[in-house]
């Protein structure tokens, strides 16, 4: 019966590509000393009785690299965007100029990129800890097959493939934290 036995790779490599994915939100959520409009992602509204998203109140362009621009299409959300940007955290005073918010982005002290670092390795780790949970999962599949009469090299064959799997992705998670802390740390 287990002889047949196959380990669903495409599902765990599907669900490391989404860790992988959740990281790239997280980093692009993270402010360097450049506008991005990602870093509004997170940034929720109260509009018509539901929280929405600023990107569906505006068109958000980065016309420079230091300068973020929403521009809104209803007048009457203009000062609840402001109110909601001013009240994120993310530390930027918006301007207006008709339907139009700017966003001046600050530079980033000495300390301030240190903490980005930080945070940034805290999401690297927290990517790691789910690549390895379905690493375990996978390892998990394979000692029940093993007690369903799987043979022993065939058990060796899945795990190392596992592993080989959760190597990659963990590689890729290095590699992002790496390129991220770059980015934060440049002046």
């Amino acid at each position: 019966m287990s002889e047949d036995f196959e380990l669903d790779t495409d599902d765990l490599t599907r669900r490391m590509d989404g860790a992988i994915s959740a990281l790239r939100t997280e980093f692009a959520s993270l402010r360097t000393g450049r506008g991005s409009g990602s870093m509004l992602e997170p940034i929720q509204v109260e509009a018509y009785g539901t929280m929405t998203p600023i990107n569906q109140l505006g068109t958000v362009n980065v016309p420079e690299p230091r300068l973020v621009t929403i521009n809104i299409w209803d007048k009457a959300m203009v000062g609840k965007v402001e109110k909601a940007i001013r009240e994120s955290g993310l530390g930027i005073n918006p301007q207006l100029n008709g339907t139009i918010i700017m966003l001046p982005i600050p530079e980033l002290n000495e300390e301030r990129r240190r903490e980005l670092t930080k945070v940034a390795g805290q999401y690297a780790e927290h990517a790691r800890v789910a690549i390895r949970n379905l690493r375990r999962d996978g390892m998990d599949q394979i000692k029940k097959a093993k007690n369903d009469g799987l043979s022993e090299d065939d058990q060796k064959f899945w795990e190392s493939e596992v592993q080989d799997l959760t190597n990659k992705y963990v590689k890729q998670v290095d590699d992002l934290l790496e390129t991220k802390q770059a980015e934060i740390m440049q002046v």
